[in-house]
């Protein structure tokens, strides 16, 4: 008896993004969080829920990006397609957002702070770890994506 390869998939690839961004940016954010000045004066478990918070705000920006690169590649599957295109904008939107919300956040709204030990972007100010958590746990998502949802010749659109 011989079975398929590849099972197809049902869920809508926006379940996967949001679970795969997750766990990443969740971890991340547990990790980067001694690089946060307030987060050096609140209990254990004040820490997990704010650092929830925050990938909460991640998965956000993950969304956002992707709905952002589905409508310029005219696809829900864009990320199976190997296109370059969206796939730099995903990446982009995702890097704008995230500069543009660390600097309201830390300049601005005052909501958080840098801790002294927070490498820091020339010019613009912005964590080098919330950068570093763009690049990272997005390329390791659409990685896994792709695994999950390979691009099947025949198949249009989602």
């Amino acid at each position: 008896m011989s079975f398929p390869t590849m099972y197809p998939r049902h869920l809508p690839p926006e379940v996967d993004l949001l679970a795969l961004s997750f766990v990443g940016h969740f971890a991340w954010e547990i990790m980067q969080a001694p690089l946060f000045s307030s987060m050096s004066q609140v209990d254990h478990f004040a820490g997990i829920y704010i650092c929830l918070k925050a990938t909460l705000g991640d998965l956000a920006i993950a969304l956002a990006a992707f709905w952002t690169a589905a409508v310029l590649g005219r696809s829900r599957r864009w990320f199976a397609l190997l296109g370059r295109r969206s796939t730099t904008v995903f990446f982009s939107v995702g890097l704008l957002l995230t500069i543009g919300l660390e600097y309201l956040h830390t300049e601005i709204t005052g909501r958080w702070a840098y801790d002294g030990a927070m490498p820091l972007l020339p010019v613009i100010g912005t964590g080098l770890a919330p950068i570093l958590q763009w690049i990272f746990v997005p390329l390791l998502v659409l990685w896994y994506l792709r695994r999950l949802h390979p691009n099947i010749s025949g198949s249009g659109p989602s």
